[in-house]
């Protein structure tokens, strides 16, 4: 018997509170394993698809920035591609640019013009191209739907920058492209959704959608997209498992976006590679399946520009989470914030010097995760 068939639809810059609110992802949700505490290792794109792809934060894998691709250290990690290639299955994605996921195991390794290009119908045709080729092998599709990021890229990231006051004083401005934004990423999702199930391949198919990062509206002064902050609106992501063998459930317990490839390997029963270095990231088929299961700590960096054009090539904004408390490092200036998720959810007061028995067990879990390194 032939193993399941994977598919992801990564909806890039898509925001949980959106997919919260929104009638179309509470629909995916109610025939969806649902986790609404997806913790992002990079508030960009880069960092955070190859932590995902490696099951491995950056600082481990090489991949921290945005000028590091190239740094990351294939030779040591083994990704989720290169498993399925290995296990005999056809490997194709297609992306808005070479440097966005690992591109080694690919078989084919598209690139879509993001101004140009139709994703309904491009990805249509890749869904349509599946479904024969399932008749005899396996596949592995990776589909990036990238049309928020490049509106955000044109109208808020080339005319502002994270200091623009006019930016910040527009928040209903900001909202409003937002949402007009992602219900464009609803129609999008919807017609492939169904273009999966009118092929059939939901039958046969692990099915995940989810988002890297969120982007900003203009919550907090000095970040007018992402990747300067490690605040939950970036931060904080929404993943959806779809397959016929799991039933539809929302768990809220925390967990990292680097558990995603372990907990597919499981699924598929494909056992990890132990000619590679250890990965960060857990199974979590068992809390799929009902079972109990400890809250990791969730760590995340990035690279705060300041007043420069472009971010540094080494992350100097760091956080660790549990799903009640964050700390956060600012190694730019050596500042520090802790907030209480629960009653602050929007991390307005920091509380950081004020005593609070967890700020010691968070700063010890920062600094041993800070210095993982190979």
């Amino acid at each position: 018997m032939m193993k399941k068939n994977l598919i992801i639809i990564m909806i890039d810059g898509g925001r949980l509170d959106s997919a919260l609110s929104s009638l179309f992802f509470n629909k995916l949700k109610s025939r969806s394993v649902f986790f609404s505490q997806s913790i992002t290792y990079g508030p960009h794109t880069i960092a955070a698809m190859h932590a995902i792809f490696s099951g491995c934060y950056g600082n481990r894998t090489g991949t921290n920035s945005y000028w590091s691709t190239y740094k990351f250290r294939k030779s040591r990690f083994k990704t989720i591609t290169e498993y399925l290639h290995d296990s005999d299955y056809h490997t194709e994605c297609d992306l808005l640019n070479k440097l966005i996921v690992p591109r080694q195991g690919f078989d084919e390794f598209q690139i879509h013009d993001e101004l140009k290009d139709d994703l309904v119908l491009r990805h249509s045709k890749l869904v349509r191209k599946m479904t024969d080729l399932s008749k005899e092998k396996n596949f592995f599709l990776y589909l990036h739907y990238s049309k928020i990021h490049t509106t955000i890229m044109n109208q808020v990231l080339k005319p502002y920058t994270n200091y623009s006051k006019d930016y910040f004083e527009k928040r209903k401005e900001n909202e409003k492209r937002y949402d007009k934004l992602f219900k464009d990423a609803e129609t999008y999702l919807n017609s492939i959704l169904q273009e999966i199930t009118q092929c059939g391949l939901d039958k046969n198919s692990l099915i995940l959608v989810m988002s890297d990062h969120g982007i900003s509206v203009g919550e907090k002064f000095g970040e007018r997209a992402y990747g300067a902050f490690c605040y939950d609106y970036t931060i904080r992501t929404f993943t959806y498992f779809i397959s016929s063998d799991f039933s539809p459930i929302h768990l809220t317990q925390q967990v990292r976006t680097i558990d995603l490839m372990p907990t597919i390997l499981d699924y598929l029963e494909i056992p990890l590679d132990g000619n590679y270095n250890q990965i960060d990231g857990i199974s979590l088929l068992p809390m799929i399946k009902g079972k109990e299961q400890p809250e990791e700590i969730a760590y995340s960096e990035t690279g705060n520009p300041l007043e420069k054009d472009r971010p540094p090539k080494e992350p100097n904004t760091k956080s660790v989470r549990t799903s009640k408390w964050k700390l956060i490092l600012n190694q730019y200036n050596d500042s520090r914030e802790l907030y209480n998720l629960e009653i602050d959810p929007n991390e307005e007061k920091n509380l950081f010097g004020m005593g609070e028995k967890i700020e010691s067990f968070l700063w010890e879990k920062l600094q041993k995760l800070d210095k993982a390194s190979n």
